[in-house]
């Protein structure tokens, strides 16, 4: 298995007979999830995707990438959320943190729209001075505000740059089938179009076009990507509880919360797994945190953060469990030398790999959590490499269905994000929230 899921540091905090008593409410759930019964289910086109995705579709976004990698130096994909998130998660995972900084054949990516920060954006734009560009926009409706301010920022540069003919083919656009601000647009100027899938939401369309023309553009092999999520599929799709780690993961995170740990932290030793705690945390999120319920997703990496929030784990409120992501193999690795002086008293530790240090360092910090009454669940990946991260996001889309039924919530939808939305959109002065508008200013003033 590509990922195993390891509880032997839930005892003293989860029994066995709690396991096999929320057993039938989480092979309810899955039979809920599995059938489409449920609520959402709508939504819910991801959890076949790995068998019934577009060839189609899937043969023209690798010949776009191939296109792209030999047009531009600076690919920039502009989109927010569900948006962005999974391929930035895929290039720093697969590749690197670092990835625009190496020496590489596949032009720098370099993500946008997903803030309205004008120093982020204008030092986007000092980097894109001199380099040939081209863009993929991601939007569903096309007209959410930060993407949307982006791409006429950087729509016009291309035009400006190239012309509007030259522009055109290097715009790529992903959004509705059908419908659309984005999609009248690039209709209309001959854009070349991928489709955002209206079966399956923005957090869990990583491995439709939203995700995977990015990642393509960086050299990941996503056919390796797309056979580990098919590989998961089959196995968590069709193994029985006992044998089945997504619906573990689901059981146990519904008993800690039930025990009130309300917080849950999820923590790599590896700096290249930052931006997949990002993805995770918008997946169960937005998935659970509804009706009052569901648990508050937060992230760490270690040792780093073990000099700023290890304090407050290992003695604060008891009220969290991590999550730990560990890793059998590294990608690279580092012998540590003997120093003829051992000024830092270190030599002990010569010839051993960073590898070995971070693995002892990781295990120390478990057994001390544990200590100090934090519950570890341990999610042992073989490797950092496109197959792993495509089984990764499958078994954490698929236990997160599992688990959000078994919360009794809707995991595919969020009505909460409606409620900003409408207050921004009023206070920049959109026609129609005008009354909207002047309420809120009057709360301002108060």
């Amino acid at each position: 298995m590509a990922i195993s899921l390891k509880t032997s540091f839930c005892e003293g905090f989860i029994r066995d007979c709690d396991v096999q008593a929320i057993r039938e409410e989480i092979v309810s759930a899955k039979k809920t999830l599995d059938e489409g019964t449920g609520k959402g289910s709508a939504f819910t086109g991801w959890v076949k995707l790995p068998y019934n995705y577009d060839r189609e579709e899937y043969a023209r976004i690798k010949a776009a990438a191939e296109r792209i990698k030999k047009s531009c130096d600076i690919f920039v994909v502009i989109g927010i959320g569900g948006s962005y998130l999974g391929s930035r998660a895929a290039i720093e995972f697969v590749k690197s943190p670092l990835y625009n900084s190496l020496k590489k054949d596949t032009p720098d990516v370099y993500f946008a729209g997903n803030s309205l920060s004008p120093t982020a954006l204008s030092e986007l734009l000092q980097i894109c001075e001199g380099k040939d560009i081209c863009v993929n926009v991601i939007s569903k409706s096309g007209t959410t505000t930060e993407p949307a301010v982006a791409f006429r920022i950087f729509r016009e540069l291309l035009v400006k740059k190239y012309g509007n003919e030259e522009a055109v083919k290097r715009i790529y656009v992903t959004t509705d089938k059908v419908r659309g601000a984005l999609k009248k647009l690039a209709d209309a100027e001959g854009c070349e179009t991928f489709v955002v899938p209206d079966d399956i939401g923005g957090r869990y369309s990583v491995l439709t076009a939203v995700g995977l023309l990015p990642i393509a553009v960086a050299g990941i092999d996503t056919d390796e990507m797309l056979r580990g999520a098919y590989d998961a599929a089959e196995k968590f799709r069709n193994a029985p509880f006992e044998e089945n780690d997504a619906m573990r993961y689901a059981a146990y995170r519904n008993l800690l919360y039930r025990s009130g740990k309300t917080t849950e932290i999820m923590a790599s030793y590896e700096s290249g797994y930052a931006m997949m705690n990002e993805w995770w945390k918008q997946l169960y999120g937005e998935s659970e945190g509804k009706d009052g319920k569901g648990l508050f997703p937060a992230s760490v990496i270690f040792s780093t953060d073990l000099h700023s929030l290890g304090q407050y784990i290992q003695d604060g409120v008891r009220n969290l469990f991590e999550t730990v992501i560990s890793f059998k193999a590294p990608t690279a690795d580092v012998k540590i030398p003997y120093d003829e002086e051992n000024a830092d008293g270190l030599n002990f530790l010569a010839g051993k790999t960073l590898f070995e240090a971070n693995a002892k360092a990781e295990a120390a910090t478990i057994l001390a959590h544990c200590d100090g009454g934090v519950p570890n669940l341990v999610l042992e990946f073989d490797r950092k490499d496109a197959y792993n991260f495509g089984y990764a996001v499958y078994f954490f889309e698929y236990a997160c269905g599992i688990s959000g039924y078994t919360l009794g919530v809707n995991p595919f939808d969020q009505p909460g994000v409606e409620a900003y939305k409408k207050n921004m959109y009023a206070l920049l002065g959109k026609p129609g929230y005008e009354e909207h508008a002047a309420a809120l200013l009057s709360r301002m003033k108060k």
